[in-house]
């Protein structure tokens, strides 16, 4: 299999000339094209196939199929992409311009490159920073030094220029790891903690001072969560929120002051941390009026197979039909434990393809991938915390190096648009799992995973439509029609 350690060859170049920009093309509802990506193959966003649909006969039982039913629609999309982190944009500022240009066109360009249309940042430090660090100096409760200057450096510039790249328009929302460490009980920004409720005001301050920070360097803000992975004491940067303290923060502190503050339209989202305690938490915040207001939705993560199970994608079905007006976003996940004999590891793409079907077949409106770039070592990273993500950059070489995970979360986020509506689809054998959508221009997309070692013949049929399709093994497919 080729390494891609240049993202643009003449190959994907060609690759990516052949996918234009759905919102400027009309619908095409008598042909689908289809774009795949394979292991032990060269495609990698590849379109493979244009075929016209015909007249669909009752599908045999021998026959695999995808069933796509436009009709049935559930839940709009707000976006997809990943995260924008100290550590991306300190790795960022190490690359030749000429590669620089070529990430951004990569990540936010919807017509060269796969069209990130959302993004997360930290509120001061995380582990992916280069050292713990705060926006005020040690106890100074009334905030009176605060200022982002630290990020004026690296972050701030990448944001603006990535919001340039995508089009002028990036929705950005901000997760704090912790508070400053004379705020916590633990007087540690890391190894967990409290944040101590003689500073529940001064801290909602702090968020609302960040968020008019970054907008007076013309960032708008979307939201923010409450807290990184409230339940997790970290090595680095963290801190701990039972459920009932997240909601008394929430409708006590941090929601008032939002809105006292003029700013009762950006969205809180609460959690924001792993699959497996998200309806406990919810059933806690949500179950009281008063701090239900204040809260958009729910955040979660992947990472709850830490403990040796499976992902837990039931709980966040449960969370979506009990709670179907609060929606719920993925926020963050990576491939952990660093290696570069890794970066074509197709395992690690298949975790990102399985993950976002289902995902949004559980009612997911975003998914936020992680850090959007990292070094050849799996950082920076202050705690030795080092993880893969979709791009990394040699400093050595500034060489970029594209792993398949970045073709795969292409597979969603190049073809499904803001606003679009997820509708119906299954598959009729279980060596495959699908995902569609109708996007605001009238488009049908339907991405297909393939997890089997052999490849698969399929129908795809869509009302009294069909046509048929071939998907390789260990691959991925988006039709679009």
């Amino acid at each position: 299999m080729r390494n891609f350690t240049s993202g643009f060859t003449p190959m994907l170049a060609a690759c990516f000339a052949a996918v234009p920009l759905l919102a400027q093309q009309p619908a095409n509802h008598g042909q689908v094209k289809v774009y795949t990506t394979a292991t032990n193959t060269e495609y990698r966003l590849t379109r493979t196939d244009t075929k016209a649909f015909v007249r669909s006969e009752q599908p045999l039982e021998t026959e695999i199929c995808v069933f796509v039913n436009p009709g049935r629609t559930f839940q709009t999309i707000l976006g997809i992409g990943g995260a924008l982190t100290d550590a991306s944009a300190d790795v960022f500022a190490q690359l030749p311009a000429g590669r620089q240009k070529e990430l951004l066109t990569a990540y936010y360009d919807p017509g060269k490159g796969i069209g990130y249309t959302l993004a997360r940042t930290t509120i001061h430090s995380c582990d992916f920073s280069d050292a713990s660090y705060a926006y005020v100096q040690e106890g100074d409760k009334e905030l009176r030094t605060f200022s982002i200057d630290h990020d004026r450096k690296h972050r701030i510039p990448l944001i603006k220029r990535a919001i340039q790249a995508a089009g002028g328009k990036l929705t950005l929302y901000a997760s704090p790891w912790s508070p400053p460490a004379f705020m916590k009980d633990n007087h540690n920004m890391c190894q967990g903690g409290r944040l101590l409720p003689e500073y529940y005001g001064s801290w909602a301050m702090y968020v609302t001072k960040f968020i008019k920070a970054y907008e007076a360097e013309g960032i708008p803000i979307w939201g923010i969560t409450v807290q990184n992975e409230p339940m997790a004491t970290q090595k680095w940067d963290s801190c701990i929120y039972t459920a009932e303290a997240e909601r008394e923060f929430l409708k006590r502190n941090l929601g008032p002051t939002l809105a006292r503050e003029g700013l009762s339209d950006k969205k809180i989202v609460i959690w924001d941390h792993n699959r497996d305690l998200i309806n406990h938490r919810l059933e806690t915040i949500y179950g009281d009026p008063e701090a239900a207001k204040y809260a958009w939705g729910a955040g979660f993560h992947w990472y709850e197979p830490w403990s040796g199970g499976l992902p837990m994608y039931d709980n966040v079905r449960l969370a979506y039909e009990t709670y179907p007006d609060k929606p719920l976003m993925f926020t963050e996940g990576c491939v952990e434990k660093f290696d570069p004999a890794g970066y074509q590891r197709w395992s690690n793409a298949e975790r990102y393809g399985s993950s976002m079907i289902n995902d949004f077949n559980s009612g997911a409106v975003g998914w936020t991938d992680w850090n959007v770039l990292l070094d050849q070592h799996g950082g920076p990273n202050h705690a030795g915390n080092f993880c893969f993500a979709p791009v990394h950059a040699d400093c050595s070489t500034g060489e970029l190096i594209y792993t398949p995970a970045y073709y795969y979360i292409g597979h969603f986020s190049k073809f499904i648009r803001p606003g679009a509506k997820r509708v119906a689809a299954n598959p009729s054998r279980s060596q495959l799992l699908c995902t569609a959508f109708l996007n605001p221009d009238g488009s049908i997309v339907t991405v297909v995973l393939n997890l089997s070692d052999a490849p698969v013949k399929y129908k795809l049929v869509a009302g009294e439509s069909s046509v048929e399709e071939s998907i390789p093994a260990r691959g991925i497919q988006t039709a679009v029609f």
